[in-house]
């Protein structure tokens, strides 16, 4: 086995074959996939390396192969056996650098995550692993369903590498996931994508990324529309993500020393959420209790609904408490009043 796969990588055949996947038969294209991720597999006894040989060999000499392997959901019949080849690589801290930090350079070559690689500095938004983005949203529903699947993947899979990304990156990733994925016009994208964010954002590993994005206005006013929407899954997907900012929000006013503390990196958004939490209270105590009322089967659910709607009765029913961290008077009374319709 050793021979067969060290030829494999010598020859330079695992390029040739992902390359051209998309023009063999389906069941070619099924026997490719197995080919590529058994020899993705293979240790030998020997080894000692964190990733198998032959993908350690990949990564540090052929990266723009796994970036091409990602290519292939450009096409409909490449994207099922390279999705399914990714899936058993990014089982590895090493490729999911790789798909995270890839940069478009002149020479055609990926970016050597050992070596060329500032985790400080933000990306361009031009590497690969932004064309998900539009691979999920606008792809046929074969190709958008895997691309999420291995989007979740690398997400959920590699958390502190991934949270670290995300934070350096937070602006960009967050405007294409809330415009692209949480907005798409796809029922299953939507759905999926609310339900995405609500397990990154309720994870440990994410604590300094759902702070900066509960403390948003704007990203509070999205998921609360997302209760209003006709589909009743994409209701109750939001509901959980909704139930993040409320956590946040009680946590200021039981504690103002905790809460400074919690909100200390943008003390005026965590004001801009108590605002609009403490301006809609009436709105949501009435729209909360009615919400998904059919879900009689669900303890859990209608037990966080209770406590949700008891935590919202406890906020103050007018704003006058609320002193803006960094606003003059003036500036406090030209903030316009903002309200989300019933």
């Amino acid at each position: 086995m050793f021979a067969l796969v060290s030829a494999i990588l010598a020859d330079g055949l695992l390029p040739v074959l992902v390359e051209n996947i998309h023009r063999l038969p389906f069941e070619a294209r099924k026997d490719t996939q197995t080919i590529i991720s058994n020899v993705f597999r293979f240790r030998s006894p020997s080894s000692t390396s964190a990733e198998p040989d032959a993908l350690r060999d990949v990564i540090r000499n052929q990266p723009e192969l796994l970036v091409a392997l990602c290519n292939g959901y450009d096409r409909r019949e490449s994207a099922s056996p390279c999705g399914g080849i990714l899936k058993e690589a990014l089982k590895w801290d090493a490729v999911a650098a790789v798909i995270l930090y890839d940069e478009p350079l002149p020479n055609g070559k990926t970016v050597d995550i050992y070596t060329d690689v500032d985790t400080s500095k933000p990306c361009s938004s031009q590497g690969v692993f932004w064309k998900f983005f539009g691979w999920i949203d606008k792809s046929s529903f074969e190709v958008s369903a895997d691309a999420f699947d291995t989007f979740r993947l690398l997400l959920t899979k590699h958390k502190p590498l991934v949270a670290q990304y995300i934070g350096t990156n937070f602006d960009m990733f967050f405007e294409r996931y809330n415009n692209v994925l949480i907005r798409s016009e796809s029922y299953v994208t939507k759905r999926q994508s609310i339900k995405l964010l609500g397990e990154v954002l309720l994870d440990r590993q994410f604590y300094e990324v759902m702070t900066r994005y509960v403390d948003s206005g704007d990203n509070l006013k999205l998921i609360m529309w997302q209760l209003k929407d006709d589909r009743r899954m994409v209701q109750y997907e939001g509901f959980h993500v909704f139930k993040v900012w409320q956590e946040m929000a009680l946590a200021l006013m039981r504690s103002l020393t905790k809460a400074l503390q919690i909100f200390a990196a943008n003390p005026n958004k965590s004001y801009e959420v108590q605002k609009f939490l403490i301006m809609n209270k009436q709105r949501l105590l009435k729209f909360l209790p009615n919400f998904l009322a059919d879900r009689t089967d669900d303890d859990q659910f209608n037990d966080e609904k209770a406590w949700l709607v008891k935590a919202i009765g406890n906020l103050p029913d007018t704003t006058a408490a609320l002193t803006p961290p960094s606003s003059t008077p003036m500036q406090q009374q030209q903030q316009p009043q903002t309200q989300v319709r019933s």
